[in-house]
C-alpha cells in the first residue's frame, strides 16, 4: 500500500478504525475485488477486524457494535464493508435500514462468498433434517397448546407444514383440526 493513501485515509478517519473506532493496530484494507490501493477502494481498519474479515470462523459478534455508526459513514468502501459484514452477522434489521445504489450493491456482494445462504433461514427439525413448506412431521413430545384446550400428542402426524419465514425455530401445522405454531425441536421430518 502507498503511504499516500495511508496518510489520506488517516486524514479522511481521524486515525481511527472506520469500523470500530480504535486507534490501534490499524492497517490500510484493500476492498476487494477493487485492485487499485486508493482511499477510493480502501479503508483504516483495526488490525482484529481485518483477521475477523479474512477468516470468518473467528469473528467475535462483539467486535463489530461499531457496524451501527459505519454504515452510515459517506465514504463508500465502509459503507460496503459495513454492509458484507451485517449480512455475515445475519443482522437484517440494520441491513434494511441501509441504502447503497445498484453498483454499490454489486461491489458489496462480490465478496467471494456464497450468496445465496446469505441471510437465508434454514429450519431444520430435532434430527437435523432440513424442513420445507408442505412436509410432513411428526411430534416427538407431546406439548401443550397455548391458548387451546388440548395437548398435542406425541407421535401425532402434522401434515402440510408451513415455515415461519423470519423464525428457523417455528413451523406452523394443523394439529386437532386447530392451527398452531410448532418449536421445530419437538418435530421429526417423516419420509
Amino acid at each position: 500500500m502507498s503511504i499516500v493513501t495511508e496518510k489520506r485515509l488517516r486524514d479522511r478517519s481521524g486515525s481511527v478504525c472506520e469500523i470500530s473506532g480504535t486507534d490501534e493496530n490499524l492497517l490500510v484494507y484493500l476492498v476487494e475485488p477493487k485492485t487499485e490501493a486508493t482511499p477510493e477502494n480502501c479503508i483504516l481498519i483495526s488490525k482484529n477486524l481485518k483477521d475477523q474479515i479474512e477468516n470468518p470462523e473467528t469473528m467475535n459478534p462483539n467486535d463489530w457494535r461499531g457496524l451501527s455508526d459505519s454504515m452510515w459513514n459517506e465514504n463508500l468502501p465502509v459503507q460496503v464493508v459495513s454492509w458484507r459484514m451485517l449480512a455475515r452477522l445475519k443482522n437484517h434489521d440494520l441491513l434494511e435500514m441501509m441504502y447503497l445504489d445498484e453498483e454499490a450493491l454489486e461491489w458489496a456482494k462480490a465478496t467471494g462468498e456464497d450468496q445465496d445462504d446469505e441471510g437465508k433461514i434454514v429450519h431444520k427439525d430435532s434430527n437435523g433434517n432440513i424442513l420445507k413448506d408442505g412436509d410432513s412431521v411428526v411430534l416427538i413430545k407431546d406439548l401443550d397448546v397455548k391458548g387451546a384446550t388440548f395437548t398435542a400428542k406425541r407421535g401425532a402426524a402434522v401434515h402440510n407444514i408451513k415455515l415461519v419465514w423470519d423464525d428457523a425455530n417455528l413451523i406452523e401445522g394443523r394439529v386437532e383440526n386447530q392451527n398452531i405454531y410448532i418449536l421445530t425441536q419437538y418435530v421429526k421430518k417423516t419420509k
